[in-house]
């Protein structure tokens, strides 16, 4: 129901992605890791990018719980407005080679929490931004 959507519990990420961040500097997987809370996709994720970086993700690349999509069409929201206020299912976003998604991927279900290689991060001028596809 609409209400055990909105009371559900914040899933804890630390104890599933602590023995990735781990693994000593030469097996380094996650280089960077942005909690998606308030402020949405588009304002967390580029805290975690250097400057000359951008984000560009791809926001088919995982499936939208129905909460979300409930929310756009009744609130009638732009959905610019919920990638930058909603998490739209995604809790947390780990930066890592492009070489070791899959292996954190793997890790992630393992540990029974759903994860999807969503984007890349791309050179851009000037602050980090998140480009959408």
């Amino acid at each position: 129901t609409l209400g055990d959507a909105l009371i559900a519990p914040t899933r804890i990420y630390v104890k599933t992605l602590l023995p990735l961040l781990n693994r000593g500097l030469n097996a380094r997987r996650i280089h960077a890791l942005a909690h998606i809370t308030g402020g949405g996709i588009t304002e967390n994720l580029p805290r975690v990018l250097p400057a000359g970086c951008h984000a560009r993700i791809d926001t088919r690349a995982w499936p939208r719980p129905g909460i979300f999509n409930w929310l756009k069409t009744q609130g009638g929201v732009a959905e610019q407005e919920m990638l930058r206020t909603f998490n739209c299912g995604i809790g947390m976003i780990a930066i890592v080679p492009a070489g070791q998604s899959t292996a954190v991927i793997d890790h992630c279900e393992r540990a029974d929490i759903a994860a999807w290689a969503i984007g890349a991060v791309i050179a851009g001028d000037g602050e980090p931004q998140v480009v959408y596809q």
